[in-house]
């Protein structure tokens, strides 16, 4: 039997493509799984990293997130994952800054408490589109002190509650606006609120309405409808709901501030959770913050609920994949079209 060997999509310096090579086969320390990637996807923070090196600790480097394949070696004291498991996780090169820790290779590190197994009846390409979602979700949502997501800007902190199993999930007499509901971290969000019992409002595009309802949202409406802002109040104090807990923005950019402040401020104040740093001035009675992604607040999550969700449906492998193609090399091409744009949908490459 040939001995294994990796490769990994290597970013040697800001600004420019990917460069496919060979790469060290990692081993698993304490604690942690080297997968083989059947698949891998794509997220907009990895265009940033490419394009201005951000997050970037050493060069070269090897960043992305999601994996989804088979344990090829587990640490020595890992109990939950042996060889050969099928399994998805969330690679942490965004905070290691190890290469062997970025999910474009062959063979990637993941912390055994940022994994679960993967159902067989669902395929790596779907399954893949779920655990940079996953902890993205749990750390909008159930944070409940302030952290630091860069310099000077602190994490949300809405103290919101672990999804349920039961189904459905008992209200907790909570509504949470969700900006950009047909995004991955969106769509992912709506569906753990839903199942923590929160009612979820989401803004998306008029053709995206159905996808949204079907992560959990009771109500959507168009990001383009020019009375937005009066709409959702309007929503919000009709939902039957004795909180308002905030606005959780998938989408992030000046448009929406706008649209959140407005919300905002109408309903007295609230959250405002951001995947891009939050307007530097805010009123007193709104707690904004950005999302930062890797956080051991997930990992009860990962370990007690991820799985047997997926098995019962109560985590949907969505958005969907669009597969871009076959190995390392089309990993710039997925960033090329992230780039350009992707709605309701998750580009992912086979390997």
């Amino acid at each position: 039997m040939a001995a294994a060997k990796n490769q990994a999509a290597f970013l040697i310096k800001a600004g420019t493509p990917l460069e496919v090579g060979d790469a060290p086969l990692p081993t698993a320390g304490p604690g942690e799984l080297v997968v083989k990637n059947a698949a891998i996807a794509i997220n907009p923070l990895d265009c940033h990293m490419q394009d201005v090196g951000v997050f970037v600790q050493q060069w070269p480097a090897v960043f992305g997130c999601d994996v989804a394949g088979k344990v090829y070696e587990a640490g020595p004291d890992v109990q939950d994952f042996k060889k050969g498991d099928r399994v998805i996780g969330h690679a942490i090169n965004l905070v290691s800054g190890r290469p062997q820790d970025g999910a474009f290779s062959l063979y990637t590190v993941i912390p055994a408490n940022k994994a679960a197994i993967l159902p067989d009846a669902i395929s790596f390409t779907d399954g893949v589109v779920v655990p940079f979602a996953i902890e993205t979700a749990v750390c909008a949502l159930s944070l409940k002190e302030p952290g630091v997501a860069m310099p000077g800007v602190s994490t949300p902190a809405l103290g919101l509650p672990y999804p349920s199993l039961e189904n459905p999930a008992p209200s907790l007499g909570k509504t949470l606006v969700i900006y950009g509901g047909s995004s991955s971290v969106g769509s992912m969000t709506t569906q753990l609120a839903t199942a923590a019992g929160i009612h979820v409002i989401s803004v998306a595009g008029a053709h995206n309405f159905e996808f949204s309802k079907q992560c959990g949202a009771a109500q959507v409406f168009d990001h383009k409808d020019p009375s937005l802002v009066e709409k959702i109040v309007e929503a919000v104090g009709k939902s039957g709901q004795a909180e308002f807990v905030g606005i959780f923005d998938a989408i992030a950019t000046p448009e929406t501030y706008t649209h959140d402040l407005a919300i905002l401020a109408q309903l007295g104040g609230g959250h405002l959770a951001c995947v891009h740093p939050p307007p530097s001035e805010v009123p007193a009675n709104v707690k904004a913050g950005m999302i930062f992604a890797v956080n051991d607040i997930a990992t009860p999550v990962w370990k007690d609920y991820v799985t047997p969700a997926l098995q019962a449906g109560k985590i949907q492998c969505l958005p969907p994949p669009t597969i871009v193609g076959k190995g390392l090399e089309f990993i710039q091409e997925c960033l090329k079209k992230s780039k350009a744009g992707v709605s309701a949908t998750k580009l992912v490459v086979e390997l």
